[in-house]
């Protein structure tokens, strides 16, 4: 099917240019916020408190922004063209030009997350397990905006579904619809995965653990749509195989692991401390 030649550019107003790009970016932001606001409110949720008040999940809003945008382009440019950006430094502000990389937004909200957390005297992991939860809502605009962009398309196919991209380096083959796919798997079924667990299971009353499910999800649906889109022409494919995405998705994969183990590994050990702090009881 010929891909539906949406202009990236939503409305324009002289040299002022409203692109879906920064909708995406804005509506991701706002709607997780949003959500995380309605996950503090409900107290069934929570076995003792939740970890943040509204006011400071407000705050928080600001010091996610910063992470996802300084992280993004930091992580664009160490990971994927470090050569060019040590030869040209000042088009790493270049924002505008694009270049971002969601593995380094996720390292700059981390980062924002702990600075936060230790600013406001809050658990770390359990507010991390708020962001964590809210997160696929921004890769599932994001992804939907890579679409329009007709950016970081698929492999060369033949199913149905392929989408001819009118780019020159597309070139006149059906391609798998990537954007798409990661919409779906990072977006739609990584946040009913997650809400399963907020409001189906204990998750929450193990910090950390939401976080850890965030992570190897995520991984495991990058690894995944690797297979069928098309590694950047700049970097191709490293031992034949692995894209420089599935390289980084490994490490994520493991974290997250780790950091689930790690939950319940805490968990365990406070509920066990718990018990052997109660009085004995008296014989008689």
């Amino acid at each position: 099917m010929p891909f539906p030649d949406i202009d990236p550019i939503l409305f324009q107003i002289g040299p002022l240019a409203i692109r879906w790009y920064a909708l995406a970016y804005i509506a991701g932001l706002i709607l997780g916020w949003r959500y995380i606001v309605a996950l503090i409110r409900e107290k069934a949720l929570w076995y003792k408190e939740p970890p943040a008040t509204r006011l400071q999940i407000d705050d928080l809003l600001l010091w996610a922004t910063l992470g996802v945008i300084v992280g993004g382009r930091l992580g664009y440019v160490l990971f994927y063209q470090p050569a060019h950006y040590l030869t040209h430094p000042l088009e790493i502000a270049a924002v505008w030009q694009g270049g971002m990389s969601f593995h380094g937004g996720i390292l700059g909200v981390a980062a924002a997350i702990v600075l936060f957390a230790r600013r406001q005297n809050i658990n770390m992991f359990a507010l991390g397990d708020l962001v964590a939860a809210a997160a696929p809502i921004g890769l599932f605009f994001g992804r939907i905006a890579n679409f329009i962009n007709g950016e970081l398309w698929g492999r060369p196919t033949d199913v149905p579904w392929g989408v001819i991209f009118p780019y020159r380096d597309a070139g006149p083959y059906p391609r798998h619809p990537s954007q798409l796919y990661e919409a779906g798997l990072e977006g739609l079924i990584l946040f009913v995965a997650l809400r399963y667990l907020t409001h189906k299971t204990d998750a929450l009353s193990r910090p950390g653990t939401i976080s850890g499910a965030f992570l190897a999800g995520y991984g495991l649906s990058r690894f995944f749509v690797e297979f069928f889109r098309e590694p950047d022409s700049f970097l191709g494919y490293f031992g034949g195989v692995f894209t420089m995405g599935m390289m980084l998705s490994l490490p994520m994969i493991a974290a997250g692991a780790w950091l689930i183990w790690w939950a319940r590994e805490q968990a365990a050990g406070e509920a066990k401390r718990a018990t052997s702090k109660k009085p004995a009881k008296k014989r008689t």
